[in-house]
């Protein structure tokens, strides 16, 4: 039987959208979807933090979407998901990848930049990840 981890050692996860327009770099001209997700992946892997995909996380007009949930520290201490909107670059990635490996949200304070890209999670959205 397999145990499941406890809450209290839930790590922060980073959530990255996948959909129509966030993983398709003929949308996004100059992008590497597939390389940022390999990035974050070769982070959580050393650092301490979870990634997922999303099929569409929703607001496809500020891709690529990627919202950071807060680890069991996190959430004890106040901190909900954050989405951040036009996550296209390396250093937008670096930056996710740091705060992440800091708790994320209420464990650690996000780094200035992130903080200009935060958008509103749309109407009704949950972060559902599938991969």
């Amino acid at each position: 039987m397999t145990s499941v981890p406890r809450f209290a050692a839930r790590p922060c996860t980073v959530v990255v959208c996948r959909g129509c327009c966030c993983g398709d770099p003929d949308k996004q001209p100059g992008t590497d979807p597939a390389g940022q997700l390999d990035r974050f992946r070769a982070a959580a892997a050393e650092g301490g933090f979870e990634v997922r995909t999303s099929d569409c996380l929703g607001p496809c007009d500020q891709a690529n979407v990627v919202v950071v949930r807060p680890s069991a520290q996190g959430r004890r201490a106040g901190g909900g998901p954050v989405w951040i909107g036009f996550a296209l670059d390396d250093d937008c990635t670096a930056e996710i990848t740091e705060w992440a490996r800091a708790g994320g949200p209420g464990a650690a304070e996000p780094p200035l930049a992130l903080e200009l890209q935060m958008i509103r999670a749309p109407r009704g959205a949950r972060t559902r990840s599938g991969r």
